[in-house]
């Protein structure tokens, strides 16, 4: 089994559940909105796609041959370590749908999405936590968000979360 494999059963960087936005080149911009992809101002003042990108279908790029530079040198920390031989390709599709299942948790425990919520589950919480949007959510909810952020941290991210 292929490296690629793994992305095409994963889409975790572009869902909206690792981060919430993309930076772009200036350059990049253009390009993007020929795309159809809305390019946004991020925090910081550098345009950006938001997560969930508009280009992900299920879990597959519909853009691939012409994605913007960030997405084309990122390597999640677990493609590294499969491509680097820590863990096989099977191993690591494990961890992938752990993230999903521990995500698929999350939604499940989530209220109803409101309008105007974020679409990525994760972000969602993080919306949905803040006492001007309802929250703060439920503490078997917040235990279930903590265990998926973990998981992501550890495995995607690379870093790991004191709880």
């Amino acid at each position: 089994m292929s490296l690629s494999t793994l992305c095409q059963r994963c889409g975790l960087c572009c869902d909206g559940n690792l981060f919430s936005s993309l930076p772009l080149r200036r350059s990049e911009v253009e390009p993007m909105r020929r795309l159809s992809l809305p390019v946004v101002e991020r925090t910081d003042g550098t345009p950006g796609i938001e997560q969930r990108c508009a280009a992900l279908d299920g879990r597959c790029c519909t853009v691939y041959a012409e994605r913007p530079e960030a997405c084309r040198r990122y390597r999640c920390h677990l493609l590294t370590a499969a491509a680097e031989g820590e863990v096989s390709v099977e191993e690591a599709l494990g961890v992938v749908d752990e993230a999903h299942a521990r995500i698929r948790a999350v939604e499940a425990a989530l209220p109803l999405e409101r309008l105007g919520s974020p679409q990525a589950v994760l972000q969602r919480a993080r919306h949905e936590d803040q006492p001007e949007n309802g929250g703060p959510l439920p503490r078997e909810t917040q235990e279930l968000w903590n265990q998926a952020e973990s998981h992501l941290d550890r495995h995607f991210r690379g870093r790991h979360r004191r709880m």
